[in-house]
């Protein structure tokens, strides 16, 4: 089941996916300087929980909640 999400909540997350790396979710290529998502950006979209009054995501052994406006907080 995927959760609903606002726009701003959509750009947030793709921000947090684009921040590095996601417990695993990222693989090196030669070089460390070079890395790639091992994951798809829906992939990981996937994962989000629903929250209390935001929405909940798993990153870097830690969970960032987003606020409906956007708002990116651990």
């Amino acid at each position: 089941m995927m959760v609903r999400l606002t726009r701003a909540q959509r750009v947030a997350l793709k921000r947090v996916y684009d921040r590095g790396p996601l417990d695993g979710f990222f693989r090196t290529i030669n070089k460390p300087s070079l890395m790639t998502h091992a994951i798809s950006y829906r992939t990981f979209r996937s994962t989000v929980q629903p929250g209390y009054d935001c929405v909940m995501v798993r990153w870097c052994g830690m969970w960032l909640g987003i606020e409906k406006d956007g708002y990116t907080h651990s």
